[in-house]
């Protein structure tokens, strides 16, 4: 068997797209580390991959390039439409807890939460 074979079984298509076989990983994942400049040993520890699987990642992300990257906008453009879908189906809902009276007793708390909500506005 060829680099090249090894290279197809360690990628999976799935219903979430190209997949390191044997994990949840999609290439998509690889491809956002490695395009924020993580090394690779880095990369390998925050997916919790082992070489092997990395390097099939890498090679099959360096191999098929326009493959991948136009798979990838696809996955971005559906995650914004799912992510829209839902905020819209939501607003009335988060509307009416937003509205809804806050308990008595809870106020040192509730104070509590909105400093640190304006500490964490003023840093951004």
């Amino acid at each position: 068997m060829n680099s090249g074979s090894n290279e197809l079984e360690a990628i999976t298509r799935t219903e979430r797209g190209l997949t390191i076989a044997g994990t949840r990983i999609t290439l998509y994942d690889v491809m956002d580390y490695a395009r924020a400049s993580y090394p690779p040993k880095l990369i390998k520890e925050r997916l919790n991959l082992t070489e092997e699987q990395l390097n099939a990642a890498l090679s099959y992300i360096e191999a098929n390039p326009t493959e991948v990257e136009a798979e990838y906008q696809e996955v971005l453009q559906t995650a914004a439409e799912i992510r829209q879908y839902w905020e819209e189906r939501n607003r009335e809902h988060f509307a009416r807890i937003a509205a809804t009276p806050r308990k008595p007793g809870k106020e040192a708390l509730w104070a509590k939460l909105e400093a640190q909500k304006a500490r964490l506005a003023s840093e951004s």
